[in-house]
Formats: C-alpha cells, structure tokens, sequence
C-alpha cells in the first residue's frame, strides 16, 4: 500500500473513532483533541515538503492547505478541518486513480508482452522461453497467437492484428516472404516465420522500452497551478483579512481559507498531462516526456528529413526518354532485363516500370556490375550498358530533372530514365496543419541534390531547404537558429537523422521499425509510416495544454468565487470544505478530457 492510501485510511479512522467519541459518548473534547493531533501532523509533512519546494526556487500552493487546516483546528471548527484533511489525503488518492485510468493503454502494451514461443526442430514443436529464441529458429504461430520475436512467414497465410504497435486497426495479410512484428496478434489460420531478431531486439520489445521511459519523464509542467500560486495564495489572504477585519469574526478566516483550498490546482495538471500522453499512445505515437508536450505545444520551427520523411524512400520512374534510334518498348525490355540482376536500389524502379507496362524480359549473359557506375550484359548477342551516362557511353546525355539512368546498346545512347523519390500523399496537408497550429519556420534538411530538394520544398510548401546535407551539418542547422525559432521539433527516420533528433528540443522519429538509432534519439517515436501523425501529436501537445490550463483556472475561478461568498458568512466552515470536494471532482473530470480525441 502506497502512502497516500495509507493517509487517506488513516485519516478516515481518526474521523471514524472521533465520531464515535462526540455522537455516541459525547467526548467531544477527545474528538477535538485526536483530530487537532492529526491535522497538525500532516500540517508539518507539508510544511516540510513546501520548505524543500521553496529551496528548489519554486513556490507552490501548499501554503494554502497548511494555513487552512491550522485556521481552523485553531478556531474550533475541528470538523471542517477534518474534511479538508479527507480532501487532501483523497485527492492524492483520486489523482492516482485517475492517472492510472489514463495510463490504461499503456499499460495494456506492457501486460500483454510475449513470454513464450512455439520452437520447430527437427520435426517437434515445443514450448521456451522467448528470451531462449535465437535467429534463425523456426517458429509456430497459432491462431490468435502473439508473434513472439520479429521475423520473415516461411509457411502459411493469414492475416495479423498490429493495432498494439501501430495504432492502426486494419488487419495485414502476410504470405510467405511477408515481414511480421513481435506483438502482433494472428488471426484465423497458422503461419511459420523464420526469426530475424531475438526477443530483446524485437519490435515489441523495443516499444515497451520506449514505453518504460515514457513513464519515467513526468512533465516539469505538472505543477502548472505553481505558476498561479503567489496570485492566488495573495488574493485568498487578502479576502480572508478583509472578511475577519469587517465581520470582526476570526471564523471568517476558516470559512474563507476552507474554500481556498488549492488541491483542484495541484491535481488538474498532471492529469492533464498523463491523460494527453494516453491519448498519443492511442493514435501509434510514443511520447517520452511530458516535457516534450509542453514543447510541442510551443514549438516555433519543424525540421524534416527529405528522404523517407516528406518523400516514402521509394524512387519511381517518373520519365523515360528513348532517342530517335531505337524502338521504346526495345529499350525498356533490354534495360530491365539487364536491371533485374543488379542490386542497386535505382534497378528495382526500373523493373517495376516495365512490368507494370507489361514488357518481355529476356535473358541476359556475361553480366558484370560496376560499383557507382553500372551494369552491363549481353542480350541477343547485343552489349547493352546501364547506369551513369559517363559509364554508357562517350555521347552527350540528356538532362533529366530527377536521379539519371541511361542505356547503351551497342555502343549507342538508346535512352534515358528520371528517377524520383515519391512525395508522400499526406505531406502537403500535414505541413499546412503545423502552420495553422503556429509553426511557420517549416525546413527541409536533405542529403540530396538542389534540383530534387528545391522541387519537393515547393511542392509542399517548405519554408527553407537545405540541400546536401551532411549528419554534421543537419546538427549545425538546428543549433544555428535563433532564440525566436525555439522551440525546435525535428523529425527524422534513419541513423544520419540520430544527432539532430538529439539536439532539438523535440526530436520525432518515424516509421519506427526495431530499435534503431534515430528512435533511441527522439523524443517521440511515431509506430506507423504515416506523416500525419506529426501534426496530430502536435495537435495533442495543443489540446493537452489548453484543457491544463482551463482545468487549472477553472478550479481558481470557482475558489475565488467561493472565497468571496464565504467572506460574507453565508457558507459555514463545514459546508465550505464539503464543497471543495465538488471543486476537486470538477477539476480531475475536466482535466481527464484531454484523453478524448473528439475535442
């Protein structure tokens, strides 16, 4: 049993023995005697711990509850001071419930880890440990099984639920040579994978370690109602002062300060908080810190990666040229053909270009690859070069707007392909999302060429690029900028994005596929390949903040309110502490809104 359950028991015991005292033996100088005891105790816990908020340079709202409580065991009104000890005791225990109801989906994905996995071997199938799967191992999933460990279907089809790790709820069809992730869940019929990782560097694993993290980073904001804290502890002293010197009762004092009572300020923030960070896990986003949606909500520059990010990775042909020599269909059949033998990520657009056009292959022989330079073949006794046109041929090339592949056969220039990398359907709509959330310095830091970073920027309405762009210099960009820009998100996919993701204030890893570099350097992590859930977690970091705040001002608001009620004596002391129960509630339903994604 934690602490504040031990407080919360205890203080409903001393009322407990302090209500039998006065009501059925009529000891009403014991009840007083055992309650005043109490409330002075825990007056002194919190004094102490106020004395070690104020040596850490803050001030918080602590002052309040301890005044109130002595106001009014000193005046006699020792009930009331027992409800607001209740108040107290049980608006920390309230907290954690709620907390812990927010906490839910995160912690169904750390309840729900794999722990065993089906082994074939040698014809048997038998039960281990996953920790005991090694890579390479033959495995059994069964229907509506988790997949234990990352690895490649060897047999079987079926479709798998990754909901749990990407958010979203379609199920996959996997076939043979299909990727599967440790977490899934399987659907109707068996599959046999082939491990590719061991459980420790596993999809699954990797997210619950994400996960652990996430949950030991609370946000510096959480005691967002400190920033209200001299205001309001000011104006509740002046009230009950004023109260006390024109009633000239000293019980106005207690009535005031009951209501004052700051436990609606202290507990809608991290509610707030820890609900928003829920909501992110909901929609295939991992958030580490709290912090991290407080900078996300004030974020005034977005840096992107280019290739994987902004644009899917994939390069396509975007146009094909044949010279007045040669028949298209001719050379489009020769260079795939020649093509499908070479492991060069350029080969794999050109192949998919004529199979989609349905071209003949044909056999190709005395095949040799030249690294950064091309490949070359014989097909139906003709030399037929692909790759650079310095490789191809002596004649001059045509300019193409994207990466360039060219043909040869015989010696002669036959054509030309322009390859470029996709632009991800969602990324203009998600860059026009940020502006409108505020974050008008958009950038764009590539790797790649001027002409193709220049045409993706324009296109989806990038700020700035920065082409040809080094790791170092990616760092020396986001360290470059100035005060006015800050906060910074960057968001990234690959190892050369890690150092910047680092340094941002935010760094927002995507795609997230095993424990790579550029996860472990984030500050969020997004489970599915899906641009647009950069801007629904800033979308989020807005919601959370704002129901933060709302909650908090709310709970002032209605104190204040209360305050000046109490100031005329139409709320008695005990009536004036029940009625801080009904602030409390308010405040923690308001706040847990910050889950809901209708808002």
């Amino acid at each position: 049993m934690n602490s504040d359950k031990i407080k919360l028991y205890g203080t409903l015991t001393i009322g407990f023995i302090a209500a039998v005292l006065e009501f059925i033996f009529h000891l009403a100088g014991y009840a007083q005697l055992i309650i005043s005891i109490l409330g002075l105790l825990l007056a002194l816990i919190m004094f102490v711990d106020m004395i070690k908020v104020l040596k850490s340079g803050n001030f918080g709202v602590d002052l309040l509850a301890i005044t109130a409580i002595i106001a009014t065991i000193a005046l006699g009104q020792y009930w009331a001071g027992w409800i607001v000890l209740l108040m107290l005791t049980g608006g920390d225990t309230l907290e954690e419930y709620a907390a812990n109801k927010a906490k839910s989906e995160l912690k169904s994905l750390l309840d729900n880890t794999p722990s065993q996995a089906h082994l074939i071997a040698q014809g048997d199938i038998k039960d281990v440990d996953i920790d005991d799967v090694k890579v390479g191992d033959e495995l059994l999933i069964r229907p509506k099984e988790q997949v234990p460990v990352d690895g490649v279907v060897i047999e079987g089809q079926s479709e798998v639920d990754e909901s749990s790790l990407t958010g979203e709820s379609v199920p996959i069809n996997v076939k043979v040579g299909s990727q599967v992730m440790s977490g899934s869940i399987n659907g109707e019929n068996p599959f046999r994978i082939n491990a590719k990782k061991v459980a420790a560097d596993s999809e699954y694993q990797a997210i619950v370690k994400l996960v652990k993290e996430s949950e030991t980073h609370p946000a510096h904001f959480v005691r967002l109602a400190d920033r209200y804290a001299v205001p309001f502890t000011l104006i509740a002293y002046v009230i009950a002062g004023l109260a006390w010197y024109i009633s000239k009762d000293p019980v106005r004092i207690a009535q005031v300060l009951v209501v004052a009572s700051p436990c609606p300020l202290i507990l809608a923030a991290p509610i707030a908080f820890v609900s928003g960070m829920s909501r992110t896990s909901r929609n295939g986003i991992i958030i580490k810190s709290g912090t991290a949606l407080e900078k996300l909500n004030s974020a005034k520059t977005i840096a992107f990666d280019k290739t994987g990010t902004i644009t899917k990775g994939k390069l396509v042909v975007d146009e094909f040229k044949v010279t007045s020599d040669f028949d298209s269909a001719t050379v489009m059949s020769y260079a795939a053909s020649i093509e499908q033998n070479s492991s060069h990520v350029m080969a794999e657009a050109i192949v998919d270009y004529a199979k989609e056009r349905q071209i003949a292959f044909h056999n190709a022989e005395n095949l040799k690859e030249i690294t950064a330079e091309g490949i070359v073949g014989t097909i139906e006794g003709h030399v037929v070069k692909v790759g650079q046109g310095s490789f191809v041929t002596t004649a001059t090339v045509d300019k193409v707007k994207g990466s360039g592949v060219y043909v040869s056969i015989e010696g002669k220039y036959a054509g030309a392909y322009s390859l470029l990398d996709q632009i991800r359907p969602e990324s203009k709509a998600t860059i026009d999302k940020l502006k409108k959330f505020g974050i008008k310095n958009v950038l764009m830091i590539s790797g790649d060429k001027k002409e193709a970073t220049e045409m993706v920027a324009s296109e989806v309405g990038i700020t700035k690029a920065y082409p040809s762009s080094l790791p170092a210099d990616k760092v020396k960009i986001i360290n470059g900028l100035e005060k006015e820009y800050h906060p910074t998100i960057m968001v990234g996919d690959g190892v050369n994005d890690a150092p910047a993701l680092a340094l941002a204030d935010v760094g927002i890893a995507m795609g997230y596929k095993g424990a790579n570099a550029a996860s472990e350097s984030a500050d969020a992590v997004i489970l599915q390949d899906d641009l647009s859930k950069v801007s629904t977690v800033v979308k989020i970091a807005h919601d959370t903040m704002k129901i933060a705040r709302e909650a908090v001002l709310l709970g002032i608001f209605i104190c204040i309110g209360l305050m000046i009620v109490a100031a005329f004596g139409l709320i008695p002391t005990i009536i004036g502490a029940l009625f801080q129960e009904v602030v409390d509630t308010v405040a923690i339903l308001y706040a847990l809104r910050a889950r809901s994604d209708k808002l």
